[in-house]
């Protein structure tokens, strides 16, 4: 899942050099900086999935945390990159990886996992599920200082957030028929040992705007915001990403960074049948995700 990751720092290291050759900008001359995060942020996690009800047919939303025990409380990796350039310029580019298992060996309620590559899936009440969510959030953009001091900048930023999400379920699965009209008959399904996998590639891109304040030596204040909705084909989503943060200089090239960050994804996948050449619209497929906690880094600048 992180390959993707990787790939994109490869590339941002390469265009450095022709990027660094405009060293100049107004009435003076600055010189490009780099900065790499490394640390770990506490997330406090909430995330459902929309499914259907079996009994009539009706769409809810199902607790990951609460229904297949998932932890909500971890210590994840987290890194950032950032490179400035011409004095008001700035590319950046950061990772977040939530992984997590767990077991219930006893459902509290009966759910369709629908149209999973083509096929409907039923969980019954009592059922023992293995449940694995893995997520990783890959950010990247660039940023533009609007307003500049001795000790201070605002800029605005343009980016795209990717979410390469994972969902594996294990246990005693149903398989559910369908009929003429596409519509699920789990009415009596045998649960067998079964795995079904789902996975989602989510692209959001986003704006923002950031600002940054040295209120006393070597002790700097930073926030940033970004947002965006999109809905284009298929797809329906939004995205609310919020950091308030402290950095300390330690020494020459080396500080401490803690934050408190707000993330919120929402989205919709319209997922459609189709039967004697016409297309018939199942449900929307929703995944939600949001995290709040702090985070904590070490910074190398150079």
């Amino acid at each position: 899942m992180i390959k993707p990751f990787f790939c994109i720092a490869i590339m941002l290291f390469g265009t450095q050099t022709a990027i660094s050759a405009q060293s100049q900008s107004d009435h003076s001359s600055t010189t490009d900086k780099y900065t790499i995060d490394i640390g770990v942020f506490y997330a406090n996690s909430d995330s459902n999935m929309a499914v259907t009800n079996p009994k009539n047919g009706g769409v809810f939303l199902i607790d990951f945390e609460d229904e297949f025990l998932l932890a909500e409380e971890q210590y994840l990796p987290y890194f950032e990159f950032t490179y400035e350039f011409n004095q008001r310029h700035k590319l950046f580019i950061d990772w977040k990886s939530l992984d997590r298992e767990a077991n219930n060996n006893s459902i509290s309620q009966d759910f369709i996992l629908e149209d999973i590559d083509g096929q409907d899936y039923l969980i019954e009440t009592g059922a023992a599920l293995n449940t694995e969510f893995n997520i990783d959030i890959l950010r990247i953009g660039y940023g533009y200082d609007i307003w500049q001091g001795s000790n201070y900048a605002v800029g605005v930023s343009v980016g795209l957030h990717t979410m390469f999400v994972e969902i594996e379920f294990q246990g005693n699965i149903g398989t559910c028929a369908l009929d003429s009209s596409l519509t699920s008959q789990c009415s009596n399904v045998v649960a067998t040992p079964n795995v079904v996998d789902y996975s989602v590639t989510a692209p959001l891109p986003n704006l923002g705007v950031y600002g940054s304040y040295e209120f006393y030596p070597d002790l700097t204040f930073s926030a940033h915001a970004q947002y965006f909705t999109i809905k284009y084909d298929d797809v329906d989503g939004s995205l609310i990403d919020v950091r308030l943060g402290v950095e300390a200089k330690i020494c020459d090239n080396w500080s401490l960074k803690l934050a408190y960050n707000y993330y919120d994804v929402d989205i919709s996948i319209e997922k459609q049948r189709r039967i004697n050449d016409n297309k018939i619209k199942t449900f929307d497929h929703n995944i939600n995700y949001s995290f709040t906690g702090p985070m904590f880094a070490i910074s190398y600048a150079f």
